[in-house]
């Protein structure tokens, strides 16, 4: 199992793709989601993905998919309020990178990462693995350590 002290860290991605059931990714985040409740482990994200959470999902899904991911899933979440440094490095991040595909909110949800010392993601976008981050799969053992702990 993951361990106890384990930090993971949830992208907008894989929110989007537990509710929306005709997302390319919904059986996976579906698999995964109960097994990071069930292993205790301390689930993070930022206010950033919260905002661009909420909008994607009320834009495609419904104000009520919107309201009940903020009310019952957000629940469960450590969630990281970037502050203006933070927010500063992101930037600057987002800057030096010149990326069309990579967003600020990706540029906050690494520098919130690093800052935590998180070393996986809950996340379907490649993106992250390019930057050093490993992404959880259904398929890997549930008996790996997660950022050295078991």
């Amino acid at each position: 199992m993951l361990g106890n002290n384990s930090k993971i860290y949830v992208d907008t991605s894989a929110f989007y793709a537990l509710l929306d059931r005709s997302d390319r990714y919904h059986k996976e985040a579906s698999v995964l989601w109960p097994t990071l409740l069930d292993d205790n482990v301390t689930l993070m994200t930022s206010n950033y993905v919260v905002s661009e959470t909420v909008g994607l999902l009320q834009n495609r899904i419904g104000f009520e998919a919107a309201k009940l991911w903020y009310r019952d899933i957000l629940g469960v979440m450590y969630v990281w309020w970037i502050d203006a440094a933070a927010h500063e490095r992101a930037y600057d991040l987002w800057l030096n990178l010149w990326r069309r595909r990579l967003s600020l909110i990706d540029c906050v949800s690494f520098v919130t990462m690093h800052h935590h010392q998180i070393e996986k993601a809950f996340c379907f976008k490649p993106h992250f693995t390019e930057h050093g981050f490993d992404l959880l799969s259904a398929h890997e053992p549930r008996t790996q350590t997660i950022n050295g702990q078991d």
